[in-house]
């Protein structure tokens, strides 16, 4: 296992060498290793091809993204510069359809750059400060959600087994996490036993990425294939669920890697605790239910092969949907940097954060 520095941030911003640089997660656990990423175009393709992923942290990197395309533009003049920094921000709405964060991200850094006073100079200078703004901001909404998280858990007699899907760590997020927040918070507190994880097929990100925060990390993890999640459950192995979310509409039903509404009806089945830590950047109050959620298909290699090595016989088809949605109904809670609500609790929670905003 390669060590490295703790604790683990997936993008940051080089000031000595003026650029971004992100952890390959493609290379995790074999291999830890950085990318540095010197335009919007390289970010652009990072985020596509899942060097950098994980909602928050694709919002942070989308943000970065569009401080290194604003940089690139070479005008004096105002109107032209806005014009060019739009034609950016299209070209990185276009990588990852699902995370609102992403566009999140996006919206306010073009809101950064609206001010008519400004010259381009100074709008360059600010797009970085609001990149780096959305980054810190990020880091401490994590650390909220650890914190509520925590006080949700249910209380048993021995120490925590907690299930989670994907990963939603410090990778997944500007360096700490949701759901491992909540999950790292438990185990501040001593309440925490093991995490089970699963290893989230076909792209194996909890398998690679969260089993490796938690060894960074001195946290027990077990890691289960997809189909041993509810056999743990029956057998009394799991005292609650905590997964992230890419996507959650105004009525809470929730967009999480593919996999996450089994592990929600398994657990309702079985009477456990199903929660969904993520940060309100990620609730899209515009879509009133979550079939308004568009889900990215990706390619069939990712199903018919693992690495290199192809899996599957020729001529088979593909079916390759990377995202499901768990109905709102299947949810005890989910956990935000304003606290832990129902989703019923969702909307009043949202307007009143849009009504200080």
């Amino acid at each position: 296992m390669v060590a490295h520095h703790n604790p683990v941030y997936p993008v940051r911003w080089d000031r000595e060498n003026q650029c971004v640089m992100l952890i390959d997660q493609t290379r995790l656990p074999a291999e830890y290793t950085t990318i540095a990423i010197r335009n919007s175009t390289e970010m652009a393709q990072a985020i596509k091809t899942m060097i950098v992923r994980g909602a928050p942290a694709i919002g942070v990197a989308a943000a970065y993204g569009m401080a290194l395309g604003a940089r690139e533009i070479k005008v004096g003049n105002t109107t032209e510069f806005l014009a060019q920094l739009e034609a950016i921000a299209a070209s990185l709405r276009q990588t990852r359809p699902t995370a609102v964060n992403l566009f999140w991200a996006i919206e306010r850094m073009l809101k950064t750059a609206g001010d008519p006073s400004a010259s381009v100079a100074e709008i360059q200078t600010q797009l970085l400060q609001t990149a780096q703004e959305i980054q810190a901001e990020d880091l401490q909404t994590c650390q909220a959600i650890g914190k509520h998280g925590a006080k949700v858990l249910p209380e048993t007699p021995e120490r925590l087994n907690l299930l989670t899907h994907c990963n939603a760590g410090a990778l997944a997020t500007a360096g700490y996490g949701t759901a491992l927040g909540v999950v790292r918070s438990a185990w501040e507190q001593g309440r925490l036993n093991r995490v089970y994880a699963d290893e989230t097929r076909p792209r194996l990100q909890g398998a690679k990425l969260t089993a490796w925060e938690c060894v960074q990390e001195g946290i027990p993890v077990t890691v289960i294939t997809d189909n041993m999640a509810a056999h743990c459950m029956q057998q009394g192995m799991i005292h609650a669920v905590v997964v992230g979310a890419d996507r959650i509409s105004a009525n809470g039903d929730t967009a999480n890697k593919i996999g996450t509404y089994s592990v929600a009806l398994a657990a309702k089945a079985h009477n456990i605790p199903f929660y969904v830590a993520a940060p309100l950047s990620t609730v899209d109050f515009k879509l009133a239910h979550g079939d308004e959620i568009p889900i990215e298909e990706r390619d069939s290699t990712e199903v018919a092969q693992v690495g290199d090595t192809r899996i599957t016989p020729e001529g088979v088809e593909y079916y390759n949907p990377a995202f499901d949605v768990t109905p709102a109904e299947l949810i005890a809670a989910i956990i935000t940097e304003k606290g832990a609500v129902t989703p019923e609790e969702l909307i009043t929670l949202g307007s009143e954060v849009r009504g200080r905003n």
